[in-house]
């Protein structure tokens, strides 16, 4: 992991049992990572990546990964973990999570978790039941009947399975109506029956362990939010532009030449490389690749928001006003004094 940046000046005075660890939470493009990076300079702080595209490795330009400089600046954790080909699961990241949170709080600095994935938050914060594993032979069944059906209509029998989860998700989102519609069938409950608002075991564990480090197994949640969608509707196109410019296009087709990949893997359907690899097969005309892109990172940021509005007792931080970051980092003090 990276080391501290030599010249931070640590600004924590008060007792860490104060808060175990703080996360900050935003859509996508709505400035997460230069609000950490501000934090890190005045806070000891380690971050850990609540992000389900950082932890694959060869997935720099699309992911929006942070840069040498970046990494080298201050730690970071859960970032280019595992390969494209493998998978990586809510109940993974909180076992990660939680061990990375005792390991930091033993260095005597402040856990800082930061991401977009708004599942990872939910089950580190309000608990998640094991689901079942990923099953190959259901999945292309209800790809098949996807092909046969369509898309709608997967989302019709969702509704009537499990009429929560299908009002959260986005018509358009098949790749959670898969996910969702693949529990059901494995196991019988609807996934919306594996989240409760219940303390997640996990953190009782680590609060048993660690008692004199943790006074609530409960976290601070900072969420970075639009006032304004036209703010981030823009950013969202400019990076994606940008994505394009520094080279999107040959990463995908370099993760392709692996032979081990394919687009049913949760990495080749993050946003950005899903578009990417329908273009390269011909599916999707080279000249629609950066409305697609942008269409489907903005369907993201809104999911993302909807997530972040069903979470309780959160500090909303309006990220399109000027000085965002530094009201950040100003609550991040506040907590901390």
């Amino acid at each position: 992991m990276a080391s501290n940046h030599p010249t931070k000046t640590p600004s924590i005075q008060a007792p860490l049992a104060a808060v175990p660890f703080i996360c900050l939470a935003g859509p996508t493009a709505s400035g997460k990572s230069a609000a950490s990076l501000l934090v890190a300079q005045h806070v000891d702080v380690e971050i850990i990546s609540v992000d389900s595209a950082l932890v694959y490795r060869g997935m720099d330009i699309g992911t929006a990964k942070p840069s040498a400089h970046e990494l080298a600046s201050v730690p970071h954790h859960l970032i280019d973990i595992i390969e494209p080909s493998q998978t990586y699961s809510a109940a993974q990241f909180v076992q990660d999570a939680t061990r990375l949170i005792a390991d930091i709080h033993a260095r005597g600095k402040l856990p800082l978790l930061v991401g977009g994935t708004m599942l990872y938050f939910k089950a580190l914060l309000q608990g998640i039941d094991d689901m079942p594993p990923a099953d190959a032979q259901v999945r292309a069944q209800i790809n098949s009947d996807a092909s046969a059906r369509g898309w709608a209509a997967m989302h019709a029998e969702l509704a009537a399975i499990d009429p929560a989860s299908a009002a959260r998700l986005h018509i358009n989102d098949t790749q959670r109506i898969q996910r969702a519609l693949e529990v059901f069938r494995v196991s019988g409950k609807p996934i919306s029956d594996f989240f409760s608002e219940k303390v997640p075991e996990s953190a009782i564990k680590y609060a048993q362990a660690a008692p004199k480090l943790i006074a609530n197994p409960r976290s601070v949640l900072i969420s970075l939010e639009p006032a304004n969608r036209a703010w981030l509707h823009e950013r969202i196109a400019q990076r994606f532009a940008a994505m394009l410019a520094a080279g999107l296009v040959d990463e995908v087709r370099r993760l392709r030449t692996r032979g081990d990949l394919h687009p049913d893997l949760p990495s080749m359907r993050c946003v950005g490389y899903r578009q990417t690899w329908d273009m390269l097969d011909g599916a999707l005309p080279t000249s629609e690749l950066l409305d697609r892109g942008i269409f489907a990172t903005r369907q993201l940021a809104k999911r993302q928001i909807t997530w972040l509005r069903s979470m309780p007792n959160r500090i909303v931080v309006a990220c399109d006003e000027a000085g965002a970051p530094e009201t950040v980092l100003r609550h991040v003090t506040a907590i901390q004094s």
